[in-house]
C-alpha cells in the first residue's frame, strides 16, 4: 500500500527520475508550454515551482542553486532574465496545466503545462482588456458623467426637434414650448 506516499515515482529509479524531470524543467523554460502526459505534469510543478521562486531573488547563490537542479547555463540564463521578471508579483502558481485528451496508442490521459504569463492569447482577453468607463443610473442620484463625447450626440442635440403638431385648439390657446424654443433660435439667429 502506499498510504502518505506523496512522491509519483512515475515507474523509473530515482536517478532517471531526476534526469527526466531536470530535462523537462529545461524545456518548460525554453519554451514556455510543453505537451506530455497527466502525471509527468504534476510531478514536474512540483519540481519547477520552487526553482522559479528561487530565481525572483537574482544572487549568486540562488542561480547556483538553480543550476545543481537545471544543469544547463541556457536554461539558468533564459530563466533569470526573462520568466523572473514576470514573475515577480506572483505568489507562486507559476504554471498552468491544460488537459487535451487522451494519446492514441495507450489512451494515457495527456495535457499541456505551460507558464501562466506568457500565454499572450488568455492575457489580452476581451475580459482583462480596458473597458470604457460607463455610467450607472440611479433612481434618485446624479448620474455620471465621463469625458468622452460622442459627436453624433452634438450634432443631433444642435438639430431643432420636431414633434408632431398639437391639435389646432390647443394651439390657440398658448404657444407651446417648442414654439418658445423656436421662436428663441430664430431670434438668436437674427
Amino acid at each position: 500500500m502506499r498510504h502518505g506516499k506523496k512522491i509519483n515515482h512515475l515507474g523509473r529509479k530515482t536517478a532517471h527520475r531526476k534526469a527526466m524531470l531536470s530535462n523537462m524543467a529545461n524545456s518548460l523554460i525554453e519554451h514556455k508550454r510543453i505537451n506530455t502526459t497527466l502525471a509527468k505534469a504534476k510531478a514536474l510543478r512540483r519540481y519547477v515551482e520552487p526553482i522559479m521562486t528561487k530565481a525572483k531573488t537574482d544572487s549568486t547563490h540562488s542561480r547556483r542553486l538553480v543550476f545543481s537542479e537545471l544543469q544547463s547555463k541556457e536554461a539558468v540564463n533564459e530563466l533569470f532574465r526573462e520568466v523572473a521578471p514576470k514573475i515577480a508579483n506572483r505568489p507562486g502558481g507559476y504554471t498552468r496545466i491544460i488537459r487535451i485528451g487522451y494519446r492514441l496508442g495507450d489512451n494515457a490521459e495527456m495535457c499541456m503545462i505551460e507558464l501562466v504569463d506568457f500565454n499572450e492569447l488568455l492575457l489580452n482577453t476581451p475580459d482583462t482588456a480596458e473597458k470604457k468607463p460607463t455610467t450607472r443610473r440611479s433612481r434618485g442620484g446624479s448620474t455620471k458623467k465621463t469625458d468622452v463625447i460622442d459627436e453624433a450626440k452634438v450634432v443631433s442635440e444642435e438639430a431643432p426637434k420636431k414633434e408632431p403638431k398639437a391639435p389646432k385648439a390647443a394651439a390657440k390657446e398658448e404657444p407651446t414650448s417648442e414654439d418658445k424654443s423656436e421662436e428663441s433660435t430664430e431670434e438668436k439667429g437674427e
